[in-house]
């Protein structure tokens, strides 16, 4: 009977320790989602928004680090030529950026 009561005793303990302890555990989910998960996620918003507005005739550079123009932009991939009449199909998130008028 001793052993019942002391089982008792213990699991009467106040459940604000459960708080306090799980309260680090928060504050370090709620840093991490602030400095890596939302700027992750506004990089790849913007990069959706550059390659959903490709046309012709924008100059591009590929992950891998190849320059060429864009000739055509199909549904899942773009074709680019890289010179003169050599064209190469690429997937859409192979590109890396759009150059601005000082590439040419």
């Amino acid at each position: 009977m001793s052993l019942f009561l002391f089982a008792q005793q213990k699991s009467s303990q106040p459940s604000g320790s459960v708080l306090a302890g799980l309260l680090p555990f928060i504050l370090v989910f709620i840093v991490f989602y602030l400095l890596l998960i939302l700027p992750a996620r506004k990089r790849q918003k913007k990069h959706q928004q550059m390659i959903g507005s490709l046309k012709p005739g924008d100059k591009v550079i590929t992950t891998g680090g190849i320059y060429g123009v864009v000739m055509g932009v199909h549904e899942d991939k773009i074709e680019l030529r890289i010179a003169t009449n050599v064209k190469i199909d690429i997937a859409k998130n192979a590109i890396s950026g759009v150059l601005g008028k000082e590439h040419k």
